[in-house]
């Protein structure tokens, strides 16, 4: 295939993919044909295919900091599951049907709906969902900050952050359950962000871009409770041995 080929071959399917956006499919033909589709992610809303872009470089290094940060914070709470591959889950509002595939989902382990380990698919409703977001288009982005910071909320999503590597557009809401709207989270002193879902779980807004690791957190009283509590202590013990053992005239170096 030459250049030129390839170049109306990638072109044709772009157009293709777009076109595919728009035609109808049902239901049944979502879940059968694309829902597991092997190259494009797509969501279905009310009987069109929406496909998922992906986010640029930056966001989705925040978006790897923060789940791992989430999964230190499960690891030592186990009160949740979380959900990567763009799981899908199902809700109907005004009487229409749609399915969203957040970047990221947690499920409570007292949530109403459990999550099976052979589950493809939620069948309940996320307690909190966390979208990467992509700017690649005005109407992808307003999909995740506009249509669906709406759709989470009216279908019950507890929190919903939005990441991006453009500081005004990171975004973190909680749900106002009497008017099924969602309110701004606001940061505490010191711009810490604090779930209400997932209680102890925080982190600094300005941490979201400067990604601290690990070993910087483990002594960072926002995040000494959950990332790596028990090698923190651990490191604790080893200097206190040390101390008394400098205090004796013994050199804790020399000892093997």
């Amino acid at each position: 295939m030459t250049t030129l080929q390839a170049l109306n071959s990638s072109r044709s399917q772009e157009n293709s993919n777009q076109n595919l956006r728009r035609i109808f499919v049902s239901e049944a033909e979502y879940w059968e044909k694309y829902y597991n589709g092997p190259n494009v992610v797509y969501e279905w809303n009310n009987g069109y295919l929406e496909e998922k872009a992906v986010s640029d470089v930056l966001t989705i290094l925040m978006y790897k900091w923060f789940f791992e940060l989430l999964e230190h914070y499960l690891r030592t709470n186990p009160i949740a599951q979380s959900v990567l591959l763009e799981m899908g889950f199902r809700f109907t509002l005004s009487g229409k049907n749609e399915v969203r595939r957040p970047d990221l989902g947690v499920v409570l382990n007292d949530n109403p709906i459990p999550l099976l380990p052979h589950d493809k698919s939620y069948h309940g409703i996320y307690d909190m969902c966390i979208e990467a977001l992509s700017d690649s288009t005005t109407e992808i982005m307003e999909r995740d900050t506009i249509t669906k910071k709406t759709e989470y909320a009216q279908a019950g999503v507890k929190e919903y952050y939005i990441l991006d590597s453009h500081r005004e557009r990171t975004q973190f809401f909680r749900l106002n359950k009497a008017r099924r709207i969602y309110t701004p989270i606001k940061p505490l002193k010191g711009g810490i962000i604090k779930s209400k879902v997932l209680p102890g779980f925080q982190f600094r807004l300005e941490d979201l871009f400067n990604k601290p690791s690990p070993d910087e957190m483990i002594n960072d009283k926002v995040y000494q409770d959950f990332v790596l509590p028990a090698y923190a202590k651990a490191n604790q013990r080893a200097e206190l041995l040390a101390a008394r053992l400098r205090a004796l005239g013994v050199d804790p170096d020399k000892i093997h």
